[in-house]
C-alpha cells in the first residue's frame, strides 16, 4: 500500500506527540475515566472534542477575535466617561506675565475648587472605523469558521488512532494464534523425534519459528500500548486510565460515497477552512478601506455637563457642547503606506483562497484514488489470507504423513503471517482512506461516522 499512506495519515493524527501541532494533545478530563473501560468509536470522538487541545485552542482564538471586534466596534458608539475633582489651587498671576499692578497682590489664593462633570463623545462620521468594524466583524467570523475546522480536523484525529489502536490489537490476536500453532508445531515435531520419524533439525527449526512468533508478539503488545497512549492523549484521558477498546473494525466495505465533482461542489460548501478563508478575505477588503477612508474627514460631536464652584454645596451648572470636524492635509506619505500594505495582505489572501480551492480538488481526488485503491487491495488480502491458511492447513498433512519436513510448515507458517499482516493493513488502510475522504468533502462529524458505517451520503 498504502503502508505508506497509512503511515502519513497516522503521523499527521499523532503529530502533537512530538509537540509540532496542538492535535495530539489535550486537557486531561478526571471524568473521561469512566468511558476508557470500554471506549468506543464515538466516545472517543465525543471525549476529543470536548478536551483535545487543538479545539480547545480554536475556541479561545475565536473568544480572542470576539474582542477585538467589540473594540473596533466600541470606535463607532458613544463614549461617556464621568469625573470629579476637589482642589486647593495658589497662583502666581506673575507667571503670567500679570504683575506691578499697584494694589494688586500677584499671589492669588489658596483657594478651593470643586468640579464634576459628565462627558459624551459620539463620532458621527467616520468612514475609517466603519471599515474596521466591518473588518472585525469578518475575522471573527473566519475564526468560528476556523474553530469548526478544527472540531473536523480532530474528529479525524480520534478516528484515526482509535483505528490504528483496533489494528494494533487484531495484530496481537492474530499473533497470539501463530504462536499457539507455532507451538503445536514444536510440539509435534519434538514428538516425532522422540518416536524416531524426523531428524532433529525438524525441532530445531519448529522452535526458531516459535521464538520468532514470540517476538512478534512481544512487539505487537508493546506497540498496542503505545497507541492506546496516543490514543489516550489525543482524547484527554487522565494519566493512568486503563483502555478498553469495545468497537471492532469496520468492515472496510466499499462506503457509498459522492462522485469527485459531486464531492467537491459539496466540499465547498461544508469545508470550514475554505469558509474561513473568504471570510478573512472579506475582512481585509474592509481593511483596505478602511485605510483609503484615513484621507477622508472626521466628524464628532462632543459634549460635556457639570458643575462648578468653591465647594459642592456652593456651585453651579456648567456646560459645552460642539461638533468637530477634522480634515487629513498631509500625513508623510503614511496612508498611502497603510494602503499598500492592504493592498498585499488582500492580494496574499486572495491567492491563499485559490490556491486552497485546488487544494480541496486535490484533496477530494486523492482521498478517493485511495479508497479505491485500498478497497481493490483489501479485496486481494482477503484471498491471499485464506489461500495462505489453507497452505498451512495441507502442510501440516503433509508433515503428518511424513511425506516431507516441517519446512513446509514454517514457511506456511511465515506466509499466513505476512497475509495476516497484508490484512490487517489493507482493512485499516480502506477506513483510513474513509476518514480522510470524509475530511476532504468536510462535516467530519456527520461524513465520518456514515462512511465507515458504510451509509449512503444522502440519507444522513
Amino acid at each position: 500500500m498504502n503502508a505508506m499512506r497509512v503511515t502519513f495519515l497516522l503521523a499527521a493524527a499523532a503529530v502533537g506527540a512530538a509537540g509540532q501541532s496542538p492535535y495530539g494533545g489535550s486537557v486531561p478530563d478526571p471524568e473521561a475515566a469512566g468511558s476508557a473501560a470500554g471506549l468506543t468509536l464515538k466516545d472517543a470522538i465525543r471525549l476529543a472534542l470536548k478536551n483535545n487541545l487543538g479545539a480547545l485552542v480554536a475556541d479561545e482564538n475565536s473568544r480572542s477575535a470576539r474582542g477585538q471586534r467589540l473594540v473596533a466596534l466600541s470606535l463607532l458608539l458613544p463614549r461617556v466617561d464621568a469625573r470629579v475633582q476637589q482642589s486647593s489651587i495658589q497662583n502666581n498671576l506673575a507667571a503670567f506675565g500679570f504683575s506691578g499692578f499697584p494694589g494688586i497682590n500677584p499671589i492669588v489664593g489658596p483657594f478651593s475648587l470643586f468640579d464634576a462633570r459628565v462627558g459624551l463623545s459620539q463620532p458621527v462620521l467616520n468612514l475609517q472605523s466603519l471599515n474596521r468594524s466591518r473588518a472585525g466583524a469578518e475575522i471573527e467570523r473566519a475564526a468560528v469558521l476556523e474553530a469548526q475546522d478544527a472540531r473536523d480536523t480532530v474528529v479525524l484525529v480520534a478516528t484515526s488512532l482509535y483505528l490504528d489502536a483496533v489494528a494494533g490489537e487484531s495484530r496481537i490476536e492474530a499473533a497470539e494464534a501463530r504462536v499457539k500453532s507455532a507451538q503445536a508445531l514444536y510440539e509435534q515435531a519434538a514428538s516425532y523425534k522422540q518416536s524416531g520419524v524426523v531428524a532433529g533439525i525438524d525441532v530445531l527449526r519448529a522452535e526458531v519459528q516459535l521464538r520468532a512468533q514470540k517476538q512478534r508478539l512481544i512487539a505487537y503488545r508493546n506497540e498496542f500500548e503505545k497507541q492506546k497512549l496516543r490514543l489516550g492523549r489525543a482524547i484527554g484521558l487522565p494519566d493512568g486510565a486503563a483502555v478498553k477498546l469495545a468497537d471492532a473494525m469496520p468492515a472496510g466495505d466499499a462506503a457509498a460515497v459522492p462522485k469527485a465533482e459531486a464531492a467537491m461542489g459539496e466540499a465547498l460548501k461544508t469545508r470550514m477552512d475554505f469558509q474561513s478563508l473568504q471570510a478573512r478575505v472579506k475582512a481585509a477588503e474592509f481593511a483596505r478601506k478602511a485605510a483609503g477612508a484615513e484621507r477622508l474627514p472626521t466628524v464628532a460631536f462632543n459634549a460635556d455637563y457639570g458643575t462648578i464652584g468653591k465647594a459642592p454645596d456652593n456651585s453651579h451648572g456648567t456646560f459645552t457642547a460642539g461638533v468637530s470636524m477634522r480634515v487629513p492635509v498631509f500625513e508623510g506619505g503614511r496612508i498611502k503606506g497603510a494602503e499598500q500594505e492592504a493592498d498585499a495582505a488582500l492580494g496574499k489572501l486572495k491567492a491563499q483562497l485559490a490556491d486552497l480551492r485546488g487544494r480541496i480538488e486535490f484533496d477530494v481526488r486523492s482521498a478517493e484514488l485511495d479508497l479505491q485503491a485500498a478497497s481493490d487491495q483489501l479485496e486481494v488480502a482477503r484471498g491471499a489470507a485464506e489461500l495462505a491458511r489453507r497452505q498451512q492447513e495441507q502442510a501440516r498433512d503433509r508433515f503428518a504423513a511424513g511425506v516431507t519436513s516441517n519446512l513446509e510448515v514454517v514457511q506456511a507458517q511465515e506466509a499466513v503471517a505476512v497475509a495476516d499482516e497484508n490484512l490487517i493493513s489493507s482493512l485499516l488502510a480502506s477506513n483510513l482512506a474513509k476518514a480522510a475522504l470524509a475530511r476532504a468533502i468536510g462535516a467530519s462529524e456527520k461524513n465520518i461516522p456514515a462512511f465507515l458505517a458504510g451509509t449512503p451520503t444522502g440519507s444522513r
